[in-house]
This record gives C-alpha cells, sequence and structure tokens, in this order.
C-alpha cells in the first residue's frame, strides 16, 4: 500500500469538495518547468505518464502504447494462477469490461507478473474462461525487468516474486486509471465492489472532461 495509500486519502478529500461537473485529480510525481509565453516566463506543471511499451497479449499479438493513444483505460497487475486477490480483482473489472465494451475510447490493460507460466495461450484460456472478447480488455507479458519497471516505476503499484515460494508472486490490487494523455488520475481497490463502482463512475468523469474541451 505504499505507492498509493496517501494519494487515496487526497483523492477522497478532493472527491468530497468538489462541484458536480468535477475533474479528476492528477496523480503521481510532478516538476514545475519554466516556459516563456507572449514574452512571460510563466511556470507550468510537467505531470508523470506512463512510457512507451511493447508487449504481447493473449492472441500472441504485440501491443503497444500505441494501441491506447486517444483511449482512457485501467491497467492492473496479476498472474493466471493466483487464487487470492486475483479472481476478486478481474470479477469486478469486469463490470467495467460489460459497461463499456462497446465504447472505443476506453480500453483494459492486465499485466501478468509470471513472465514464465502466462504464455499467450495460458492468458487466452484466462481471457476465455472470464468472458472477455475482442481487443477492449488486453491480458499481456512481457520480459521481466519491463512489467515489474513499468508497475513499479510508472503505475506506481508494487510487485515482487514470493521469496519464501518463487513459484508465488506478491503484488497489489490497485486499477489504476490512465487518461488520454497518459497520467494517472485515480487508483481503485480492485477487491472493493464500491471503489470499483467508483472507477465505473469516475471513467465517465474523465470522458466527459474530453468530450467538454
Amino acid at each position: 500500500m505504499k505507492y498509493f495509500g496517501a494519494l487515496i486519502i487526497s483523492l477522497t478529500a478532493f472527491i468530497s469538495c468538489t462541484q458536480p461537473e468535477k475533474k479528476l485529480p492528477i496523480l503521481g510525481n510532478r516538476e514545475p518547468v519554466e516556459k516563456t509565453v507572449d514574452g512571460k516566463v510563466v511556470v507550468d506543471t510537467v505531470y508523470q505518464t506512463i512510457p512507451s511499451f511493447n508487449f504481447i497479449n493473449q492472441d500472441s499479438v504485440q501491443v503497444s502504447d500505441k494501441n491506447f493513444a486517444g483511449k482512457v483505460y485501467v491497467a492492473d497487475f496479476f498472474f493466471t494462477s493466483c487464487t487470492s486477490i486475483c479472481p476478486i480483482m478481474h470479477r469486478n473489472m469486469l463490470k467495467v469490461y460489460n459497461q463499456y465494451k462497446s465504447n472505443p475510447e476506453v480500453k483494459l490493460l492486465s499485466h501478468s507478473i509470471d513472465s514464465k507460466y502466462d504464455t499467450p495461450s495460458q492468458l487466452k484460456k484466462y481471457a476465455d474462461k472470464l468472458g472477455v472478447k475482442g481487443d477492449m480488455w488486453e491480458f499481456v507479458n512481457g520480459p521481466h525487468d519491463a512489467i515489474y519497471g513499468i508497475a513499479e516505476k510508472s503505475y506506481l503499484v508494487s510487485v515482487a516474486a514470493d521469496s519464501k515460494d518463487p513459484a508465488n508472486f506478491i503484488h497489489q490490487g490497485w486499477f489504476v486509471l490512465v487518461d488520454k494523455d497518459k497520467r494517472l488520475r485515480g487508483a481503485y481497490d480492485g477487491t472493493d465492489p464500491k471503489q470499483v463502482d467508483q472507477l465505473t463512475s469516475d471513467i465517465q468523469t474523465l470522458l466527459d472532461e474530453y468530450h467538454t474541451r
């Protein structure tokens, strides 16, 4: 919980005092940058964004950040042999999938943290068991360093191999909401139905934000 715990508290406070036409906060690291506008030096804020990536999905097709250009998407981390929080997370994620599967502006991205076992064929079996069709919900795998690096450095989700059991893994159950500009806009406990309902609502809030620009 070390990455998003404090952010969730801040997010809750933000939601409680926003107006009806709200905007979601922008999470993650940020830094001030000076730039010149109309001859005047102003300070702008540069926010953390998701970097380029390239993984293989359940259909043995390469999936990159380009597939998510112009999309609002939800990212999470799991492994198919998980018997603890993953089944709960993805039963909850199915609610998001079913609500938005006909909306081309929304995608889901589940990263496997078991690079050895979770081959594309295994990911395909997993997706089929959930009843997932098409490319709205991508289940991907890639090199260990790439998956673990993007989890912790970019999505701010902690993942690790279990030192007591090399066949098991430790990971957080966050669903991370990413906007069309690749910025982090929300984090939700994927095992909590109420937080997943909030995620479903926040996706629409984020879409509305773009539609009114």
